[in-house]
């Protein structure tokens, strides 16, 4: 039988995954799942480039606004929230078009990653948070390469959450997590759409991005989440953006020097995203942003259903033939 099929639009932030999206949404009527790792918040709106409610209005979207900010969101929840979303999008006989920049949760969706049973260990978590807040998150990092270097190589030292996972899983099941994952079938036939554009245009896009934040009340909305108590610990809260409107609001930078950081921040994370979304990966198809983007990758998905088409029939004659 075919495998149910499936359009992914990726590429680093900003570049118009979303604008994307919403352009084939229009035409093929599909509907949107977020592949983010930070618009699950409720109340991380503008910081985390939401839809807007007139975007929202325009096509079904799965994943956003589904957690409070004081509440955890990992992968193992996101392949699972991820796979009912598709499969009930599947069932209404609507194409669902996977959009977002976490490379790791795409790849594990569309590679069918099954991933090491661990309880979470509230104890150990907080002494691990204990020691990053002493000694900082590379102490953390030396610990993971000590006994999983692989993890450990494609683990940014930043990312405290991600360490504190796979030192969990270690912990947990005395087996390294990366000797424990494994890549089961897969369960899409997926086309994936990857934009690009030159890094110095793309970079003067995330600067006017993070202008447009402010204006539209970036640090107004991360005072009212501290006013609503949610704790800047948390990692909702550790979001770029987040961290450093709140550096700025206890005094720790002038404003100039939050918003500053906020774009070199994002730079970094840019670069960081096509270490997961190589241009040298053939299962991308690229697409340079330009004039004719969104006409180019609209032949990409009509070839592509076409040829969906071509599969349910032999599917189904080798069905007929049983």
């Amino acid at each position: 039988m075919s495998k149910a099929p499936l359009i992914a639009i990726v590429g680093p932030t900003a570049v118009g995954k979303s604008a994307l999206a919403q352009h084939l949404t229009r035409i093929h009527g599909g509907e949107i799942v977020s592949v983010d790792s930070r618009q699950v918040y409720r109340y991380m709106d503008i910081g985390t480039a939401k839809p807007t409610p007139e975007e929202r209005s325009q096509a079904p979207y799965h994943l956003v606004d589904i957690l409070d900010p004081s509440q955890s969101y990992s992968l193992e929840a996101f392949l699972r929230l991820a796979s009912e979303a598709i499969e009930n999008i599947h069932r209404r006989d609507a194409l669902p078009l996977v959009v977002g920049g976490t490379g790791q949760y795409l790849w594990a969706l569309l590679e069918g990653w099954q991933l090491p049973p661990s309880r979470p260990d509230n104890q150990l978590r907080s002494k691990l948070e204990e020691k990053a807040e002493k000694h900082g998150s590379q102490s953390l990092h030396d610990t993971l390469n000590e006994v999983d270097p692989d993890a450990a190589s494609v683990i940014d030292p930043r990312n405290v959450r991600r360490i504190i996972r796979a030192l969990e899983i270690y912990h947990t099941t005395s087996s390294p997590p990366s000797e424990q994952r494994v890549k089961g079938p897969h369960p899409y036939r997926a086309l994936v759409i990857g934009l690009t554009m030159d890094r110095k245009e793309l970079y003067q896009r995330i600067d006017r991005r993070v202008d447009t934040m402010m204006e539209k009340g970036l640090l107004e909305e991360v005072r009212q989440l501290l006013h609503m108590g949610y704790s800047p610990s948390l990692t909702a809260m550790s979001s770029i953006g987040y961290k450093e409107m709140v550096l700025h609001l206890t005094g720790q930078l002038t404003l100039e020097e939050a918003v500053h950081r906020i774009k070199y921040s994002t730079h970094r994370f840019a670069r960081r995203q096509y270490a997961w979304f190589s241009l040298k990966d053939p299962r991308i198809r690229w697409l340079e942003i330009g004039d004719d983007t969104e006409r180019q990758a609209q032949t990409l998905v009509e070839q592509f259903l076409a040829a969906q088409s071509e599969y349910d029939k032999i599917a189904s004659n080798n069905l007929s033939l049983i």
